[in-house]
């Protein structure tokens, strides 16, 4: 498969993943009919909004700078900017708490925070592996200092971390059993030298395996976004039927959609994105540009 086709994957995914989760969002599982289809019309949330504001980021400036992200973010929150809907919505308390401190403090980086443990570092992370793809330390690294920025707690950094590993091993090829097996990195050797904590641990030790719902749940609390990501990739063998059955577990819907689209959309690109979802994405052209342009920047 061609690279290309893994990049664009990946932030198409991400999109897809967040559209379809979107009318599913808040509701409780067994509360409503289970979908099998793109719906309505693929209009994307603030997961897929800050996920392109990221990649603008590291495209325009070329490098990792925390506080032009945090400049975009702002601009997001404040004017619709990069937004399906020309404002923005959906928006986390934790994220709007950072960005109404930095606008104050110009502070790139939160203090740390083990009480900020939601998904909304996660839900963006796609835009920084794909950005250092051929440099898989500097990129799972610095998967981690794109939490801080609005997340900055040991549990939402290290499970942007071992996200951030598992896009580069989908993009530089790794089988699907390899990204899945206990403890996977790209480079040997990386979690002896910077270890998970526990609650990632756990997941990248393979827990998804052995659950199903409703110990498999679509929650705010970022080590259950990444375990039911993770748990529809494993499930599954077609990014249709992984996004299906991520989305359809309910509740933070779009999250785990948008979770497990970067991972599947890196692994089994583009062409395996339904393209009748695609038809129906909203700015699916800005959001493939991004992809093309992450591929050829030299951070």
């Amino acid at each position: 498969m061609d690279l290309i086709e893994k990049y664009r994957g990946s932030l198409l995914g991400l999109a897809v993943g967040d559209a379809l989760g979107a009318p599913l969002e808040s509701k409780p599982p067994h509360s409503f009919e289970p979908i099998n289809d793109m719906v309505e019309p693929g209009e994307w949330t603030d997961d897929t909004s800050q996920a392109l504001c990221l990649a603008e980021s590291l495209i325009m400036r070329k490098r990792f700078d925390p506080t032009d992200q945090l400049e975009r973010y702002l601009k997001w929150f404040k004017t619709g900017y990069l937004s399906s809907r020309n404002q923005s919505f959906n928006i986390g308390p934790t994220t709007t708490k950072s960005l109404q401190e930095f606008e104050i403090s110009l502070e790139p980086i939160r203090e740390r925070n083990e009480n900020s443990v939601t998904n909304g570092s996660l839900m963006r992370i796609a835009p920084v592996p794909l950005a250092f793809a051929d440099k898989p330390e500097t990129a799972i690294d610095w998967s981690g200092e794109s939490s801080k920025t609005t997340h900055n707690s040991t549990i939402a950094v290290d499970a942007c971390r071992y996200m951030g590993a598992l896009i580069v091993g989908a993009v530089n090829n790794f089988p699907k059993e390899d990204l899945l097996s206990n403890l996977f990195t790209p480079i040997r050797g990386y979690w002896d030298k910077k270890p998970l904590c526990d609650p990632i641990k756990e997941i990248a030790k393979e827990s998804f395996k052995n659950k199903e719902p409703p110990e498999i749940k679509s929650e705010l609390y970022t080590p259950k976004t990444l375990e039911a990501a993770l748990w529809a990739f494993y499930k599954s063998s077609s990014f249709k039927e992984g996004c299906l059955k991520a989305v359809n577990l309910g509740d933070d819907a779009d999250t785990v959609g948008a979770v497990y689209g970067q991972i599947a959309g890196a692994y089994y690109g583009k062409k395996d994105i339904p393209a009748s979802w695609l038809d129906k994405l909203v700015q699916k052209e800005l959001i493939e540009s991004y992809a093309d342009k992450l591929m050829h920047i030299d951070c």
